[in-house]
């Protein structure tokens, strides 16, 4: 009988962006793929899809019905390993699967920024806290992408489960790469910016978590001393006209431009010439890794994703929670020279290339070794 998998997360979407090497990988192991998400996007290599209107809130009504519809997801395929995301994705799923748990179904999930973490709001470890500790009975493998989340969850650990850090969910460090000047001034004109254009890009959806209002209070702080400079968002979100707002009150709506969703992502990074950050929670930061993987030089604010892959003033730089001048004064400094924006670019694509997806694809197939009764890794070499 064909081994099957079940990917589960909140939306379909983290799946098409993260996650189709590790589908690959399970393709070629002779697996067959299935994923239960919301929404509608199309995802290759898998062998069935499941469309399960998972909502975000782990308060939503609705999310009692989608615990119903993916037990009996679970219950009728009989999975041999469930590998769940997001947190309302990876509570609902671990929770579906409890039965098939006695019948053999091995639960991996991977925690991509816990929500109780230093700093975190005290509602935070009073909500999360508990139910992650709870759900580590039902959980065979938790799997971390930062030092601080690791620690954290070596305590949480079941007797017999397993807890690991990999190096996050890998960067395509071949699409994700450095350009020419000549490269870089075509993108510039395919996507509607100048040759002199001082390009600043912060790919995140907009919300309050991601913290854009800090970068344009710093783009406020610049707008007379870098005319040229264009804070480029690319991304959709909830808070996107208080933003839009914020940017026109402070007299920064000309340095700000809201790029909205963008399925060429790593144009827009290759066309910048600087990469940020401003949220003040991450797991780990994929959008500062990819901008490394083009050697753009990187600031961002300093959180547990973040401090784990930049090292302040070698790699990048690191700015404290809130500290918009300080963010300004960095982003003026790269301004002003660009023998320091080459030299941490540099080191910064070196980074990059240990967070790459050929080595997270190794690291988690190691894992998914454990619990597959084949020996996987020759397979996969």
């Amino acid at each position: 009988m064909t081994k099957k998998i079940l990917f589960c997360a909140t939306v379909d979407y983290h799946f098409k962006a993260f996650h189709l090497p590790y589908f690959t990988w399970f393709k070629r192991m002779g697996w067959e793929v299935h994923v239960a998400a919301s929404g509608q996007t199309k995802l290759p290599y898998v062998d069935e899809k499941f469309s399960i209107p998972i909502r975000r809130s782990p308060f939503h009504p609705q999310n009692l019905a989608v615990y119903r519809q993916l037990k009996e997801v679970i219950d009728t395929n009989q999975y041999d390993i469930v590998h769940c995301h997001t947190p309302v994705g990876g509570v609902l799923a671990r929770l579906a699967a409890r039965q098939a748990r006695r019948h053999g179904t091995k639960v991996l999930y991977t925690a991509h920024g816990f929500h109780f973490c230093s700093g975190a709001p005290i509602k935070n470890w009073l909500l999360y806290y508990p139910v992650e500790k709870w759900l580590s009975a039902y959980t065979d493998c938790l799997i971390t992408i930062n030092e601080e989340d690791y620690i954290r969850a070596k305590g949480l650990q079941r007797p017999g489960g397993m807890t690991r850090k990999i190096h996050g969910i890998g960067v395509n460090t071949d699409r994700f790469r450095p350009v020419s000047l000549q490269e870089k001034q075509r993108l510039r004109e395919k996507h509607g910016f100048s040759e002199d254009d001082f390009i600043v890009v912060y790919p995140a959806e907009l919300n309050l978590n991601k913290n854009q209002k800090l970068l344009i209070e710093a783009a406020a702080l610049l707008k007379d001393k870098i005319p040229s400079l264009r804070l480029v968002f690319a991304g959709e979100g909830a808070m996107e006209q208080t933003y839009r707002t914020l940017a026109e009150k402070l007299g920064a709506s000309g340095n700000v431009r809201f790029y909205g969703f963008c399925r060429d992502i790593h144009e827009l990074i290759q066309l910048a010439d600087l990469s940020v950050a401003s949220s003040m929670r991450e797991g780990l930061g994929m959008n500062v890794l990819e901008g490394m993987a083009a050697e753009k030089p990187a600031i961002a604010t300093d959180n547990r994703g973040h401090r784990e892959i930049i090292r302040d003033g070698e790699n990048g730089f690191l700015i404290k929670i809130g500290d918009s001048a300080g963010f300004a004064s960095r982003i003026e400094q790269l301004y002003r020279t660009p023998e320091l924006c080459r030299k941490l670019g540099q080191e910064g694509r070196k980074t990059a290339l240990r967070f790459s997806e050929a080595r997270t694809v190794e690291e988690m197939a190691d894992i998914y070794s454990a619990y597959m009764d084949m020996d996987t890794k020759e397979k996969s070499v």
